[in-house]
């Protein structure tokens, strides 16, 4: 099948977790996204754990690696101006460029939209700041886990008794921000393809994720309530919940949508369900009390072999992996083809990512390990630039290709 964006150069200036993802996106679906970096001043991602065997190392992060795939790496100083010349001509032929700095940091480097809307007047610029480039909070810096304190959604998770516990992982970074971002500049090109036009992206990424949140919005700005955290709770749903099953730290989650399902539930369970439960009015009243009848039902028995009857029944349940089992013992994943091995360079063969989403006619999956720091700077100053050995190994020597 095709790659939907072979033909599509991305110049790739973001970093850390949502910036590089927004790229991967672009990069698994064909396009040659060439990530800017330098030893100078090293991608965060890169030193960030876990590394392969526990050694760390530059080019031994996993986190790097699953947020890079596809890719190709070269170390160029822009701070130095033949570093900055050399930017601009990479960017004078591409289609995109992309960086989730603070606003401002790209235009004193000279790689602002103006300088390069100037030499390439169809370019995409895409720009994935916290706060957007103008407003009182612009020069606001943060990352995922900050942005989800000051949207709010850090309060939103978690037992409504208890302290705000967090998703767990930098959501923000992983879903939000790099899908609202990746489609927006898929809708830009095809704009630049049609007109020949090109266009500035500022994305707030604050914005992006308050649109996950937007029935808690309307329901303050209508009705005036401060929506708080429910635990695994759900208003028009019940029961719904995580429930004990045999074996170390084993548990299902299933989540009642239909008095139907209460029913078929309550037979798969044998539970001794009262009157009022067959109501889901009922039922949300008396939650916790539906809890315990569930919990000791499922308590001796396997997680996996009971979400499938349950799955059967048209009940919505799942087992609760972990990392391992996620890897190796998931059925949808497995079905979906959605993990692929690569072979990178410095740690062998390792585990990929595909994208969570599938296209009827064109593939959307890793075709490269993540590069190693600086892996195709000779190849791409040839290839793109029209430099020989010599003028590459000089600038390299001058700090421009480092």
């Amino acid at each position: 099948m095709k790659r939907l964006l072979k033909d599509i150069r991305v110049i790739d200036f973001s970093w850390i977790g949502a910036g590089s993802y927004t790229t991967k996106i672009l990069a698994d679906l064909g396009a040659d996204v060439i990530k800017i970096e330098t030893a100078a001043r090293l991608d965060t991602l890169r030193l960030t754990k876990p590394f392969k065997d526990g050694i760390a190392g530059v080019n031994r992060s996993g986190y790097f690696a699953d947020r890079n795939s596809s890719k190709r790496s070269i170390t160029l100083n822009a701070k130095h101006p033949d570093g900055l010349a050399l930017a601009k001509r990479l960017a004078a032929d591409a289609d995109l460029v992309a960086n989730n700095f603070t606003p401002g940091v790209m235009d004193k480097l000279g790689l602002g939209y103006e300088a390069l809307r100037s030499v390439n007047p169809r370019l995409i610029y895409a720009s994935m700041s916290v706060q957007g480039a103008e407003g009182p909070d612009k020069n606001a810096l943060g990352y995922g886990l900050t942005i989800a304190a000051v949207t709010g959604l850090l309060h939103m998770t978690g037992l409504p008794d208890r302290e705000p516990a967090g998703t767990g992982t930098n959501y923000p970074d992983h879903i939000p921000n790099p899908g609202h971002t990746a489609f927006a500049i898929l809708a830009a090109l095809r704009h630049q393809r049609r007109t020949g036009q090109g266009q500035f992206i500022d994305l707030a990424q604050v914005e992006s994720t308050q649109s996950m949140m937007g029935p808690d919005l309307m329901n303050y700005f209508v009705n005036g309530v401060v929506d708080t955290r429910r635990g695994n709770r759900h208003p028009e749903r019940a029961p719904q919940g995580v429930y004990p099953c045999a074996g170390v730290d084993r548990w299902l989650a299933l989540s009642i949508c239909s008095d139907e399902e209460w029913r078929a539930l309550a037979d798969l369970l044998r539970l001794n369900a009262r009157p009022q439960w067959s109501k889901l009015a009922g039922r949300l009243a008396e939650h916790d009390a539906i809890d315990a009848a569930i919990q000791a039902a499922t308590r001796n028995l396997d997680a996996r072999t009971l979400a499938d009857a349950m799955q059967a029944r048209g009940i919505a349940a799942g087992m609760v992996h972990d990392a391992r089992d996620v890897l190796e013992t998931d059925p949808q994943l497995a079905a979906r083809g959605h993990w692929v091995t690569l072979n990178h360079p410095e740690v062998g063969p390792s585990t990929y990512n595909s994208a969570p989403y599938r296209y009827s006619d064109a593939k959307a999956s890793p075709t490269s390990p993540a590069p190693l720091l600086g892996q195709h700077t000779r190849e791409v100053c040839r290839e793109l630039l029209g430099l020989d050995d010599p003028t590459i190994d000089q600038l390299t020597r001058d700090g421009v290709l480092a």
